[in-house]
């Protein structure tokens, strides 16, 4: 099936003080005497962070968008002196995460409804996620306009700022001024986008979206063409939201693109034209480049797929069956129950795996057992198992492997099982939810560098190594 072409982001060079995290290979030790599958032997100088871009195509059978952080080097967004701490990127996360908890508190994991909690959560007015990482490049409008937006697969609705604005954030991009494209027009009230996601207000179909880092976006939902790579590659009528009234942690952003399950989201759009999935690869380092690509085009050989879980209460997640942790080939102790009582969602903007209470103990407890031979070093925000590399020449860490239903096992490159903000604090890149009913996410750490098709026809979320490569 179709796919949407590759088209290059412009290249920042700048440092950034995000995701410090390395492209490693492994590497003969030195005063290390155990290597292998179960072990990641890495220099330190490897890990540390660099002020250069460093392009990586996508797959030689793929034809994607680029993909980068919207903080690292490679990112046209990156503001000198602007860039976060990490501290500050992971109290972010822990935003995004209660905002994903708070949606997903409902009967099959606390017993309770969510009105019964006091939550609202209609489509797409009130609290929703917290703002996500990675940008790509697309074309909106005829003549088509450039712009830089977030992509979400926690979010439906895309949006762009628009002229005219009342109150916009500043952005990378000129505002996007629907009047100079003549393939723009406004969505009446009485369509059935705007009963499924906004509100008729003074003869306008309007949106709101707040997010729960407290970023937010109004405007008016509209209809134009999105071009997706060449000029003939164009999706007609695709439904947006032209925000007129935003503010909040968008990065210079100029919009976002939701990649969620709602008939809304720009892969249910582009379903019919490109065919029913998507599939990315988010890159090994802060510093690097993947890719994104829609449509159902075939997954790498190699690739292993688990079911796609359905939940009537929160539709619009992808969420998936986690049964097991593996530390260095060893199967951790956790009874399967504690997994499946919450489920677990696999989202892109979320930057750090959470795992339940019982779960995340023993993952900790098994990968502190081989790092005794490190200095431990004070936690960082939300990781509270991290290590002093300081002085040493090369490491060894224990690899981490995630288990799925059906026998999907996603076994993490060096960097989905550290974060390293610098050499005397690299963390274990886990974190607890802080109880048991709390449902579990997949965060993007543990992504990278792994091809992660969404099948949306046959159900299915597959996981392919080496898949920015």
């Amino acid at each position: 099936m179709a796919s949407v072409t590759r088209r290059a982001l412009s290249r920042g060079c700048c440092l950034a003080a995000v995701l410090a995290l390395a492209v490693v290979a492994s590497v003969a030790a030195e005063d290390e005497t155990t290597s292998g599958p179960s072990w990641h032997v890495v220099s330190v100088t490897a890990m540390l962070p660099s002020a250069d871009c460093t392009p990586a195509r996508a797959a030689s059978n793929s034809s994607a968008l680029s993909v980068v952080h919207r903080h690292g080097p490679c990112s046209p967004l990156l503001a000198r002196g602007g860039e976060p701490s990490h501290a500050e990127i992971l109290d972010r996360d822990q935003d995004r995460v209660d905002s994903i908890h708070r949606m997903t508190a409902g009967p099959w994991t606390a017993g309770q409804s969510s009105a019964s909690k006091g939550v609202s959560l209609p489509a797409h007015r009130g609290l929703r996620l917290g703002t996500a990482n990675y940008i790509v490049s697309v074309g909106l409008g005829t003549p088509r306009r450039d712009l830089l937006v977030v992509f979400d697969t926690g979010s439906d609705l895309s949006w762009v700022q628009c002229k005219p604005c009342n109150n916009c954030y500043k952005q990378h991009d000129p505002l996007f001024d629907p009047s100079q494209s003549t393939t723009y027009s406004a969505v009446p009230c009485g369509a059935q986008e705007c009963l499924d996601s906004g509100t008729c207000s003074s003869g306008k179909c309007r949106y709101e979206v707040v997010y729960g880092d407290m970023s937010q976006t109004d405007g008016n939902l509209a209809r134009d063409t999105l071009t997706l790579g060449p000029s003939s590659d164009q999706l007609q009528g695709f439904v947006f939201g032209c925000g007129d009234d935003d503010t909040g942690l968008f990065g210079r952003a100029d919009g976002l693109f939701g990649l969620g399950r709602d008939r809304v989201s720009l892969a249910s759009q582009a379903a019919a034209r490109y065919g029913a999935g998507f599939s990315y690869c988010l890159p090994s380092s802060w510093r690097a480049e993947g890719y994104l690509s829609l449509g159902s085009a075939a997954a790498p050989p190699h690739a292993q797929f688990t079911a796609m879980v359905t939940r009537s209460d929160t539709p619009s997640f992808y969420y998936l069956d986690l049964v097991g942790i593996k530390v260095a080939g060893r199967t951790v102790r956790v009874a399967p129950a504690v997994f499946k009582a919450p489920g677990t969602v696999i989202d892109s903007g979320t930057v750090i795996t959470r795992l339940p209470s019982r779960a995340y103990s023993a993952l900790r407890s098994s990968f502190a057992g081989f790092m005794r031979r490190y200095k431990r070093a004070p936690a960082l925000s939300i990781l509270d198992t991290c290590y002093d590399f300081t002085g040493r020449t090369k490491v060894q860490i224990p690899s981490v492997a995630l288990l799925f239903d059906g026998g999907a096992t996603l076994n993490l490159g060096f960097g989905g099982v550290l974060y390293v903000a610098n050499r005397s604090q690299a963390c274990l890149a886990f974190a607890s939810n802080g109880d048991d009913t709390s449902v579990g996410i997949l965060g993007n750490m543990q992504q990278k560098t792994f091809a992660v098709v969404y099948d949306l026809a046959n159900q299915k979320i597959g996981f392919g190594a080496k898949g920015c490569s």
